[in-house]
């Protein structure tokens, strides 16, 4: 999925940016800069964002040595 495709979805459910990341427990500044591309969501919670959207798949987690 891609940011834009993200949006249209919103709209098509007549939800907005907001009410999203309040009903996933993001906050919303944060929301907005992953969609944006100023967040590169690679670690944290931006890549947490980005994996609830579906702009990321979820990596596994790395097992202890």
């Amino acid at each position: 999925m891609t940011p834009q495709t993200f949006k249209a979805s919103l709209r098509r459910q007549g939800k907005t940016i907001r009410q999203w990341a309040e009903e996933h427990g993001f906050p919303v500044r944060a929301v907005y800069r992953v969609l944006n591309g100023l967040d590169k969501a690679n670690f944290g919670r931006a890549h947490d964002i980005a994996v609830a959207i579906g702009l990321k798949a979820a990596e596994p987690q790395a097992l202890a040595a």
